[in-house]
């Protein structure tokens, strides 16, 4: 992305909704590729692991 001249900033669990079950990654596995991530790259690379949360006034960070 870097390369293209995008810098990511969220990284997103996803939204349950219909049709989408097949992409679901469980939290535990989230936070562990999320963590590669961290290993591999420069803090500015690495993007927020967040979900949407109903009510919430924002994102929240796992």
């Amino acid at each position: 992305l870097f390369d293209a001249g995008v810098l990511p900033y969220y990284l997103h669990q996803l939204d349950r909704v219909a049709g989408v079950a097949h992409y679901e990654v469980d939290d535990a596995r989230a936070r562990a590729l999320h963590s590669e991530l961290q290993s591999m790259l420069p803090g500015y690379l690495v993007p927020r692991l967040v979900r949407e949360v109903a009510g919430a006034p924002g994102k929240v960070a796992l």
